[in-house]
């Protein structure tokens, strides 16, 4: 626990504020951002004895007066005052990291990280504990910060925290039980510089553990395979010759859990997911009838392959939470054909020609975001029509134009949404509601 400290709340947000929170009665805490704070922000930190300071980057703020810098994971490692606090040798922590000091004792902690599936599989498996009547906890990157759910938290309680890359980053006590890794590909290289660098910020999800902990790994993914193979978990495999699906269905050990025709969520993605959150259910409870009802009825998870709705015959697809390509190129392998593909958004040195395995179903493609240019060059290269449209609504104005019965617009941008959005929910609710705007 952090007492008697001076201490630099770098970004606010939702985990800046609830680690703020939690510092001030014991502690001098300073919290900075670029963004200035509304009047009900700015009440709530004077009341607790905070002191804001808005500013571009906080590094004139910064001195060797501070023990700590408490960091916002979407703040970049090469950040002025990210560097500064590097030189004056200040530790640089996270919120999930401060919050991991102030947990009770026999708590356990389910971890989930990977490039893709994180929320889908946060949520199914939380769902899933609590069906069981397991005392579980939701919260992490899944929009909960760990601070501010803390008094939440029992003796006994189960954590299922969806953790970041971005939270990882500033690891270093942070320890969990159980950790889960999807998946791993190429995404947030403007983060980390490489995707090296990358996966070994991914690998920290293992960090401190023993064999008596426990790692959840897929077999096919081979970057997965790779940078575990000298963790000291107990390793268990989805995707191999025991928990696996097939055109039958999906089993676990060897035994059929549940029809794949019955699963309400489809594509291979979600089916790993699905194997990932079983394989660490089994360890709590398992009551077969509660999990066949649950996947015959579980919808998924808002902006990612959300159904929107039906319009004039045309189908909308909302899959805002595709940052990535090999995102997009998931939700691509779901669709039939006659797709047209919103793409774009923030540049990230995003590499498009990885949708090319699918890119044939993609009947017209809509550029938009700071990346719209070069989403344009590589539409030129499949020989797909594209529309330059810089933002999503001219986007949306041109497909009411273009889209015909027995189509479907697919907003998976393969893109962060930072450029225009605060948030990829942001990009998807706009979206949603310009299809109720202009497909009527």
């Amino acid at each position: 626990m952090l007492e008697n400290k001076k201490i630099l709340v770098l970004g606010l947000a939702k985990s800046g504020l609830a680690v703020s929170k939690l510092l001030a009665s014991k502690n001098e805490v300073i919290a900075t951002d670029q963004k200035e704070q509304s009047l009900d922000t700015l009440k709530k930190l004077e009341d607790l004895h905070i002191k804001f300071i808005q500013s571009e980057t906080g590094e004139e703020i910064l001195d060797n007066s501070f023990d700590v810098v408490v960091k916002n994971p979407g703040i970049e490692p090469h950040q002025p005052c990210v560097k500064k606090a590097l030189n004056l040798n200040i530790p640089i922590v996270n919120e999930m990291e401060v919050a991991y000091h102030y947990l009770p004792e026999c708590v356990k902690i389910i971890g989930i990280t990977g490039s893709n599936g994180k929320t889908t599989t946060t949520t199914m498996l939380y769902d899933l504990l609590t069906l069981h009547h397991i005392p579980a906890i939701l919260g992490g990157n899944i929009g909960y910060p760990l601070c501010d759910i803390l008094d939440k938290i029992k003796k006994n309680s189960v954590l299922v925290l969806e953790i970041s890359d971005h939270q990882l980053y500033n690891f270093k006590d942070f320890k969990t039980d159980y950790s889960i890794l999807t998946n791993l590909c190429p995404t947030h290289l403007d983060f980390h510089g490489s995707y090296e660098n990358y996966i070994n910020v991914k690998k920290k999800i293992f960090n401190h553990h023993t064999n008596i902990d426990k790692a959840y790994l897929n077999k096919q993914n081979a970057d997965s395979l790779k940078i575990t193979k000298d963790i000291k978990s107990t390793k268990y495999y989805f995707n191999d010759e025991k928990n696996y699906y097939n055109d039958e269905g999906l089993f676990i050990d060897g035994n059929l859990v549940i029809k794949l025709s019955d699963i309400k969520i489809k594509g291979d993605h979600n089916y790993e997911n699905i194997l990932a959150a079983l394989l660490v259910l089994k360890e709590f409870a398992w009551d077969l009838n509660i999990i066949q009802n649950y996947l015959k009825n579980f919808n998924g998870v808002e902006h990612r392959l959300e159904v929107v709705d039906s319009k004039s015959g045309i189908l909308f697809f909302n899959d805002s939470k595709a940052t990535n390509p090999t995102s997009t190129l998931i939700a691509l392998k779901t669709m039939n054909g006659k797709v047209n593909l919103i793409l774009g958004g923030k540049e990230r040195s995003q590499d498009f020609n990885e949708l090319n395995p699918e890119i044939r179903k993609v009947i017209r493609i809509y550029a938009i975001g700071e990346v719209r240019e070069r989403v344009r060059v590589y539409a030129q290269s499949q020989n797909i029509p594209c529309r330059v449209c810089e933002t999503l609504e001219k986007a949306m104005v041109e497909i009411q134009k273009d889209a015909s019965e027995c189509e479907t617009v697919l907003l998976s941008p393969a893109s962060a949404s930072w450029d225009q959005y605060d948030k990829f929910e942001t990009r998807g609710e706009e979206f949603k509601k310009l299809v109720e705007k202009l497909f009527n």
